[in-house]
């Protein structure tokens, strides 16, 4: 089902399907994002999920608009039956606290929790990789516990390091690049989201689950000498566990 669909410019078309962060209509956008990539219509150039959207760019010269419209309809005839791919489980190594993680101090005293049970419930679950952006290899991440929520900073900061893990909000994230940034900063991973170099640049996916696993200071530096010399192996397997974020 299609809550609608709206031209954006002259070459492209938003297909609305939720109007809210959720699991569910995380996998209708999955859905049809799956749908497209077996069913290319003609003319189309690409898509851009969101949290409830997906943007279709095409070439007007090619497919008229109200054509579009219609196929596009069609393919989101039956997302609730679509058999998905299994997920990826993507395992991070992350250190926390100290010069890794500033803001982990603060995080823990605005929610009252000694910084020990923020790494518990930070690491204690499997996040939801909703759509990539921002920058090349940034995460939209759900399911983050919301007892250890947290306000952005009020002045952000002019440099970010790559790999910093961060909260802003119920979100949690990490920074492919060295960037501008107004997230609590709580920990680093050594782990490279982004690599031009790489066959496939870019580490997640839409649909992955990421699971941050607590590493001390020397595993930390360990790792991230491997990470350099291009030994170091990411822990991918696939998710065994269910829908909800």
């Amino acid at each position: 089902m299609i809550l609608s669909v709206k031209p954006l410019g002259d070459s492209a078309v938003t297909v609305q399907l939720g109007d809210a962060i959720h699991p569910r209509i995380h996998r209708r956008v999955r859905s049809f994002c799956h749908h497209l990539e077996k069913d290319v219509p003609p003319g189309v150039v690409e898509w851009v999920p969101a949290y409830g959207s997906v943007t279709v760019f095409y070439r007007p010269h090619v497919i008229r608009y109200d054509e579009l419209v219609k196929k596009l309809t069609d393919l989101a005839a039956d997302l609730d039956r679509v058999q998905l791919p299994p997920a990826r489980l993507i395992v991070l190594p992350t250190v926390y606290g100290g010069e890794w993680g500033p803001d982990l101090p603060f995080v823990a005293e605005h929610n009252g929790l000694p910084p020990e049970e923020v790494i518990r419930l930070h690491s204690g679950r499997d996040y939801l990789v909703y759509m990539m952006g921002f920058v090349p290899g940034f995460p939209y991440l759900g399911g983050m516990s919301e007892r250890i929520a947290a306000p952005r900073l009020e002045r952000p900061r002019p440099r970010i390091p790559e790999g910093a893990v961060g909260i802003a909000g119920k979100q949690t994230g990490v920074y492919p690049l060295e960037t501008p940034g107004g997230w609590r900063l709580i920990g680093r991973t050594p782990v490279r989201l982004y690599d031009p170099g790489r066959e496939e640049p870019i580490l997640l996916r839409m649909g992955d689950r990421l699971r941050f696993q607590p590493v001390s200071e020397a595993e930390f530096r360990e790792i991230r000498e491997q990470v350099r010399r291009g030994t170091y192996s990411v822990e991918i397997r696939e998710y065994g566990g269910g829908e909800e974020a």
